[in-house]
């Protein structure tokens, strides 16, 4: 047996024994038997690199090492699901979702929710080639080095697998791993690890891959995105990510009523800590694909999927001390600084109030016994007072009025829940809360600049706004505390390179009140740049789809600050991007302007996304469901007659895919 065959022969046999044991979970043959077969293929392709192979098992060991993680949009946008805690919000789902698919028959998938690193992994020709986090949904982190060291993914798929297509799931930590990480940790003197999930996740940014390989990563995958995949169900997914390689968990059920649904979600809440991966929910998704496009997506969420949250952890503590933060829009938020309590898996030292309201709603007072939960085990929040533990010379919480930065006596308008500072221009927390905004992954995503750097500059006074930090020079930032050389030049080099940012998310950058990254898209899609936006009246921004009164105002009271225009032009000046690209500007029309168009069905020469595209391209709206407000219905193959029925009961216009076409 030549060479080539022999390293053929071993890797296809590594290969079938390491889907069978971190798959299957059914070895076959030992762990020493493993090694050898594995030492030996190593040894062979010391000896012969011209056979290298990129899927090969050998590289599982890791060793490479990354320095810097590149960014990468996501082929298909990663979005986050939807929450509910009750069966009300449940059914309140599931009535949405017939009536966007007019009254259809629907059937829904379960599956556990298993809390990691969102993961997606994209294939060509059965080989892995990418692996990037979730990032902000729309990009994310190459990762692909660390992820090829876990043993459950696997580098060459087997069967009837598309030419390409993304998987996604999650990168979790077992239970018995996490409790063997954590014995070696101690051991060594070194902290324990908090919980799994962090754990995980931080494992995958580590900067040598040696060290993820030592570690018992698993990967759960349960999602698969692409073109002709052949795919029409959820449940037929699953099945066919199982066939071809991918560790897919077989907790799952397909349920036709919310009773069902209800029932798998009572077994899990009680049966999960028998689980080896933890787990914080239920993921329900409507079963047919097609039936997901007609459905389509929120600008956040899906609208055929829906995430059920098991009941939150509670603990009870002490309030030591109620404190007051100031934001970058001036708002102030009262904090509760608690006794450390451990909490889900983390030490909990502090909790939002929210605001004066709530204080005053639950009788908040420093020294309470207080009941604390983490709102869908994120964000922890007080719930309620042990009144029993009440000291006896309490006194009622008196809420400040006066800002604890600046001392400006704060303002509280008519139905606005919070208090604020009205000090724009002058609180420092306000100023520097803006340019860590600006400078922040979703908005400019400066490299090498963080929170702690941006107050150290102002406190320097180096800069005073968001535009002064384009004129920062390496001779400036090296004397600064713990700044050396190295990190001086990567400061001012992420800096020059944001000037690249696309347009929409400089908007974002600016820190409007009321303008999120969604709001920020519509406003760069309606006006093109920064000029006409800032030109535009109240009446010409409430016309633009989704921009209601309270953000056209904002938008407007922005730009008619002196100050903020002084700073925009210095901005223009040093480079950054306000108008859409070419690229983006290109193909785009208003023959669509003021008309609402709801597509269905399946088409023949473009997919239902590019048709989508097209439609917002040239200034319509895509609407979600059928309404006396819908100017057309775009008909494709296999659109339910429901649609068609509703359609044609509100005597709104049905065209073809060809239609359509001629009209734009």
């Amino acid at each position: 047996m030549s060479s080539a065959e022999k390293i053929k022969l071993l890797r296809d046999e590594l290969r079938q024994h390491n889907h069978s044991y971190y798959v299957l979970d059914d070895p076959t043959i030992s762990d020493y038997e493993f090694d050898m077969k594995l030492r030996e293929l190593q040894q062979l392709e010391e000896q012969h690199p011209e056979f290298f192979d990129p899927t090969s098992p050998s590289l599982r060991v890791g060793g490479t090492v990354t320095k810097n993680f590149k960014t990468v949009v996501h082929n298909h946008r990663m979005y986050s699901l939807d929450n509910s805690y009750s069966k009300d919000d449940l059914e309140d789902w599931e009535k949405r979702v017939k009536r966007g698919l007019g009254d259809a028959e629907v059937t829904f998938t379960c599956e556990l929710k298993y809390d990691g690193a969102s993961i997606n992994l994209t294939y060509e020709s059965g080989i892995l080639v990418r692996a990037v986090t979730r990032g902000d949904g729309t990009q994310g982190d190459d990762v692909t080095t660390n992820v090829k060291t876990i043993k459950s993914v696997p580098l060459h798929l087997k069967g009837d697998y598309p030419p390409k297509f993304d998987i996604r799931g999650e990168i979790v930590l077992p239970f018995e791993g996490f409790a063997r990480m954590n014995e070696e940790r101690i051991e060594n003197g070194e902290e324990p690890y908090m919980n799994p999930r962090n754990t995980a996740s931080g494992s995958l940014k580590l900067q040598d891959s040696a060290v993820v390989a030592q570690r018992p990563l698993d990967c759960l995958l349960y999602g698969i995105v692409g073109e002709n995949t052949g795919i029409k169900t959820q449940w037929q997914m699953l099945q066919k990510a199982r066939e071809w390689g991918f560790k897919v968990p077989t907790i799952a059920k397909l349920c036709t009523t919310t009773e069902e649904v209800m029932d798998f979600v009572a077994h899990w809440d009680v049966h999960r800590h028998e689980l080896p991966y933890e787990t914080d929910g239920v993921v329900i998704k409507v079963n047919n694909l097609q039936q997901q496009d007609e459905l389509g997506f929120t600008s956040k969420s899906p609208r055929w999927a829906l995430a059920y949250k098991f009941k939150a952890e509670q603990v009870s503590t002490v309030l030591n001390e109620i404190t007051y933060q100031v934001g970058r829009t001036g708002a102030i938020t009262p904090v509760a600084n608690l006794k450390p309590v451990l909490l889900a898996g983390t030490t909990v030292k502090r909790a939002s109030l929210h605001n004066a309201d709530q204080i005053e709603k639950f009788d908040i007072r420093e020294g309470d016994t207080v009941f604390v939960e983490k709102g869908g085990e994120i964000i922890p929040k007080i719930i309620g007072v042990d009144f029993s533990q009440r000291p006896k010379d309490s006194t009622p919480t008196v809420y400040i009025d006066h800002c604890p930065e600046c001392h400006t006596p704060l303002v509280r308008s008519e139905g606005d829940a919070k208090h604020y500072c009205l000090n724009y221009y002058g609180c420092p927390t306000q100023i520097t809360g803006r340019i860590q905004h600006y400078i922040s992954r979703k908005a400019m995503d400066i490299e090498g600049m963080g929170s702690e750097t941006v107050t150290l500059l102002f406190n320097e006074g180096l800069i005073t706004n968001y535009a002064d930090l384009y004129t920062l020079t390496r001779e400036q930032v090296m004397p600064l505390e713990r700044m050396a050389e190295k990190s001086a030049v990567n400061l001012v080099k992420g800096v020059s390179d944001s000037v690249q940012v696309p347009f929409e998310r400089v908007l974002f950058a600016l820190g409007i009140r009321f303008v999120g990254e969604t709001v920020a898209k519509k406003l760069a899609k309606a006006y093109k740049n920064i000029d006409a936006l800032m030109n535009s009246s109240l009446e010409e921004l409430t016309a633009v789809d989704e921009i209601g009164e309270r953000i056209a105002q904002s938008v407007v009271e922005f730009f008619q600050n002196e100050d903020n225009r002084i700073i925009i032009a210095q901005l223009k000046r040093y480079g950054v991007q306000f108008s859409l690209s070419e690229t983006q500007l290109e193909n785009q029309t208003d023959k669509l302007k003021g008309k609402t168009i709801v597509v269905s069905g399946v088409f023949e020469t473009i997919s239902r996304d590019e048709l989508k595209k097209l439609i917002e391209d040239n200034g319509g709206k895509v609407g979600s469901s059928i309404s006396s407000k819908t100017t057309y219905l775009v008909a494709g193959d296999k659109m339910g007659p429901s649609k068609r029925t509703k359609a044609e009961g509100l005597e709104v216009p049905i065209i073809s895919e060809k239609e359509f076409l001629a009209l734009i």
